[in-house]
């Protein structure tokens, strides 16, 4: 079985990143080669809304197939709320929370993004984790595309 990667807004635009580029552009390469299969948000639709042309395109080079869409919901909703209210990170990461609270509600196998502050975070992982499990959900794997990468047999 394939492996679900729920991908942000911040791996779509890290494809066009000077910083971020090269392993970004390799998790699309996997994604490419059918080795996995990204799960994509309402959520994102809604913030690349804002983003430029040429990334608010780049998911419309690939064939649906290569993603499974998801909605955000109610139950994602209160989940997200929860880690605002119990000082996860700040009212401000609401959308960052939305987006660990559809993919811990979705059994993703892993969240990857390049929001190193708010997401990818080890002291924020534990703490999104410490919800997941006392109310009942799976721990949630969070992951930069770097780590999600092919670096071949040295």
């Amino acid at each position: 079985m394939k492996q679900r990667i729920y991908i942000d807004t911040s791996v779509v635009g890290g494809y066009f990143d000077e910083e971020f580029k090269e392993s970004t552009i390799k998790l699309f390469e996997r994604l490419n080669n059918d080795e996995i299969i990204f799960v994509v948000s309402d959520l994102l639709d809604l913030e690349l809304i804002n983003a430029p042309q040429h990334v608010r395109e780049h998911l419309l080079k690939y064939p649906a197939e290569k993603f499974q869409r998801i909605e955000l919901t109610e139950e994602a909703v209160k989940l997200a709320n929860i880690y605002i209210e119990e000082k996860v990170v700040g009212k401000t990461s609401l959308e960052d929370c939305r987006h660990i609270a559809l993919a811990t509600i979705y059994k993703v196998d892993v969240l990857a993004s390049w929001n190193f502050k708010h997401i990818v975070n080890l002291d924020k992982i534990k703490g999104y984790n410490s919800i997941n499990l006392r109310l009942g959900y799976s721990m949630i794997e969070i992951r930069s595309p770097k780590d999600l990468v092919n670096y071949g047999d040295d």
